[in-house]
């Protein structure tokens, strides 16, 4: 699993975060599938640590509702029904669509600039198919235009929201070229809320999570959701 062992964490303080973290980016990348269960002793071996940590890092993504314990096997990567996704995209929408309209309309073009280099770190992410630093730029992107409105407990529910809905296996998205045309929302976006235009840029927050939620339809399919060996269901990345 290349985003396990090129993650490899050496004996130190924070392993628990640190494992947290290798895991999201395997689910990422597609190499640990929804619907199938991995072992701590397995899991702890890509990653040359112990399993005590890799359990408390697992226990710690389970109450974030990305797996789930499974008794004597090891933890399950939770899979979102399509009624999950609507859910998460709806709520989603009742609190991100205003406030981007707050937002363009009482803060400062200049404030707004200071996204514009996070908004082309995210297309040439696509662009260049990394896809964790596409991640990475993204969720900065809207959590930060989202924190200019200042409320800060608003950033933390849209961040709890996107932890859970984050898309397994966006690597395959990638892969077919649809995630550039996602990517260039956000330049969109960041023009119309610099030019105070506000309910065109809350049309276009609208838009953009109909699209993220189509590409969360169109992603790949789960696993067929057995327990046996992980290692034949896994696919690498790249």
């Amino acid at each position: 699993m290349p985003h396990l062992t090129s993650r490899a964490i050496p004996a130190q303080a924070h392993l628990r975060d640190q494992v947290a973290d290798a895991v999201r980016a395997a689910l990422i990348a597609g190499e640990l599938r929804p619907g199938v269960v991995y072992s701590a002793p397995r899991l702890a071996a890509e990653l040359g640590v112990s399993a005590t940590p890799v359990r408390e890092a697992m226990l710690d993504l389970a109450r974030e509702g990305l797996v789930e314990a499974v008794r004597n096997k090891g933890f399950r990567i939770t899979e979102l029904t399509d009624r999950d996704l609507d859910e998460y995209t709806d709520i989603r929408t009742l609190i991100e669509v205003p406030t981007v309209g707050l937002v363009a309309r009482t803060v400062p073009a200049e404030r707004l600039e200071r996204l514009r280099p996070l908004a082309r770190r995210i297309v040439t992410s696509a662009q260049e198919h990394d896809v964790l630093q596409y991640l990475e730029a993204d969720h900065r992107f809207h959590l930060e235009l989202l924190s200019l409105a200042g409320n800060r407990r608003l950033v933390e529910v849209v961040a709890d929201l996107r932890k859970r809905s984050r898309l397994y296996g966006l690597g395959d998205l990638d892969e077919s070229g649809r995630l550039v045309a996602s990517a260039r929302e956000h330049i969109e976006l960041l023009d119309l809320v610099v030019a105070g235009r506000a309910r065109e840029a809350e049309e276009c927050m609208r838009r953009h999570l109909s699209h993220i939620r189509t590409l969360w339809a169109e992603g790949p399919a789960g696993a067929d959701g057995g327990e046996g060996d992980a290692a034949q269901r896994v696919k690498p990345a790249g």
